[in-house]
């Protein structure tokens, strides 16, 4: 079988110190990830995170800058490249949600102890942290594998 390659836009929406998340539920627990999803042929992947967002929370926001690339390369089913995208908020949806399976709602978590939350891939929870706390960040953070430690300091 050949591995095709998933390009996902994915969006970081801040307010008040804290980022919308998706919350998610497995045989191992409750866990988040960003909101977002893949890209549709002929979409642009600013207007794919705001889909999403859309879709996944009822949640409407404008997408704006490119902040980080992130990929999983190995261990699942396609090699995924995650595009974040700083995202303004701007109201409610008038759409109805589109929740993706294993999804029981969403959350606004604080980005100051995000290292110590279950947000996935892990290796985004530090330089969103040093992101949001004003610090120089890189925009690729390389490929981040299922079974890899967590990210936690």
């Amino acid at each position: 079988m050949t591995r095709t390659v998933r390009t996902s836009a994915k969006a970081l929406v801040v307010r008040d110190g804290r980022m919308l998340a998706i919350r998610l539920r497995d045989r191992d627990g409750e866990f988040y990830i960003m909101p977002g999803g893949g890209q549709r042929a002929g979409e642009l992947l600013p207007a794919a995170a705001e889909r999403e967002v859309a879709e996944e929370t009822g949640i409407s926001v404008k997408a704006g800058r490119l902040l980080f690339v992130i990929e999983g390369a190995e261990g699942e089913a396609c090699h995924r490249v995650d595009l974040v995208f700083l995202c303004e908020y701007a109201g409610m949806a008038a759409a109805d949600t589109l929740t993706d399976e294993n999804q029981v709602g969403w959350d606004w978590l604080e980005i100051r102890e995000l290292n110590r939350l279950p947000l996935y891939p892990s290796k985004l929870r530090r330089p969103i942290m040093d992101w949001h706390s004003g610090k120089e960040v890189p925009v690729y953070l390389g490929n981040e594998n299922m079974g890899d430690p967590e990210v936690t300091e």
